[in-house]
C-alpha cells in the first residue's frame, strides 16, 4: 500500500514538473510575438503538407472546359493551363519541401556543429586539417555543382537531395561554430572540466554546445530556407524529377507559356506565394528559438 502511494506521488511530482516545464516553454515561446506568428505558420504548413492531403483530393484529370478559371467556391485559388485545380496542386506539393528542408536543415547542422566543436577542442592537425577543407569547400560554387550532379545522379528520393544539400553546406556554420567554440572553451567552467578528466564527449555535449543553442538553431533555420532555394532552383531548371511539387507548378506555368495569359496570375503566384510564406514562417519562428535559447534576451524584457 505505501508503495502504491509513493509510487503516485512519484508520479504526481513528475507530471507536476513536466506541466510546470511545458509552461515556460510556452511563455517563452509567445514571448515574442512575431516570433509565435512564424512558429504557428510553421505549425500551418505542416499540417498543410501532411495532413490535407487526406482532405483534398490530388488533381488527376486535365478539363479544358475549366483552362485559368477565377477563384471560385469550386476552386479556391482557381485552376491551371489543364483546368486542374490549384489548391489542390498547393496541398499536394508541399510535402517534399517541407521534409527536404527539414532534414536538409538538421544534416547541415549536425555536421558543422560537430566538426566545429572537435576541431575547437582538440585543435593540432585536426583544426589545420578540416580548416583548409573548410576554405577549399567554401570557394566550391554549389548550385552549378548541384546542376552538374544532378546530370551524372538521379536525384529523385528527397533523402538523397537533402544529403547532398547538407554536405554542401556544412563549411559556413563549420567556421562559425568554430570560431564561437575558440571563445567558450577559455573561460573558467570548461577549464574545470577538463581538469577534472570529463571527457571530450561530455564538454562538448553537455558544457559548450548548451552555451551555443541560440547560434545553433539561428544556423538551423538558414540552412532550412538554403535548401529551399537549391531546390525549388533545381526543380525550376527541370533537373529533379519530383513530383507534386510547388517548383513544379513553376516550371509548368513558365513552360506551358502562362506568362503570356492574362487570367493565369493565380497560377503563376500561387506556388511563389506558398513558397515565400513559408521561408518567412521559418525566419520568424527563429526569433522565438532565440527566446527559448537565450536566456540574456528574456532578462532583457
Amino acid at each position: 500500500m505505501a508503495s502504491n502511494t509513493a509510487a503516485a506521488n512519484g508520479l504526481s511530482r513528475f507530471l507536476s514538473d513536466l506541466g510546470h516545464s511545458f509552461r515556460i516553454f510556452l511563455r517563452n515561446l509567445t514571448r515574442n510575438k512575431v516570433g509565435f506568428v512564424g512558429t504557428l505558420m510553421i505549425l500551418g504548413f505542416i499540417f498543410l503538407a501532411f495532413i490535407m492531403p487526406y482532405f483534398v483530393p490530388a488533381p488527376h484529370k486535365a478539363d479544358i472546359t475549366k483552362i485559368y478559371e477565377r477563384p471560385s467556391r469550386e476552386h479556391l485559388l482557381g485552376t491551371d493551363s489543364q483546368g486542374k485545380d490549384i489548391w489542390a496542386q498547393i496541398v499536394h506539393g508541399g510535402r517534399d519541401i517541407v521534409v527536404m528542408a527539414f532534414l536538409t536543415g538538421m544534416i547541415a547542422t549536425f555536421i558543422g556543429v560537430s566538426l566545429g566543436s572537435l576541431s575547437a577542442v582538440i585543435g593540432g592537425p585536426l583544426d589545420s586539417f578540416l580548416t583548409t577543407l573548410a576554405d577549399v569547400w567554401l570557394t566550391i560554387p554549389r548550385f552549378p555543382l548541384l546542376a552538374v550532379l544532378a546530370g551524372l545522379i538521379t536525384l529523385n528520393n528527397i533523402i538523397t537531395l537533402a544529403l547532398i544539400l547538407a554536405v554542401l553546406s556544412w563549411a559556413g556554420l563549420y567556421r562559425a561554430i568554430r570560431a564561437q567554440v575558440f571563445s567558450i572553451k577559455e573561460r573558467d567552467y570548461i577549464e574545470a572540466a577538463t581538469a577534472l578528466g570529463l571527457g571530450l564527449r561530455h564538454i562538448i555535449f553537455s558544457e559548450i554546445l548548451p552555451n551555443m543553442m541560440a547560434y545553433i538553431a539561428i544556423n538551423f533555420t538558414l540552412a532550412m530556407t538554403a535548401a529551399i532555394y537549391a531546390q525549388v532552383g533545381l526543380v525550376f531548371l527541370g533537373l529533379v524529377p519530383l513530383t507534386r511539387n510547388w517548383g513544379v507548378m513553376i516550371n509548368l506555368a513558365w513552360t506551358q507559356g502562362a506568362i503570356f495569359f492574362r487570367d493565369s496570375i493565380y497560377f503563376i503566384m500561387a506556388p511563389v506565394v506558398a513558397i515565400a510564406l513559408f521561408q518567412l514562417s521559418i525566419v520568424w519562428m527563429s526569433r522565438s528559438l532565440e527566446e527559448i535559447f537565450n536566456p540574456r534576451l528574456r532578462a532583457g524584457r
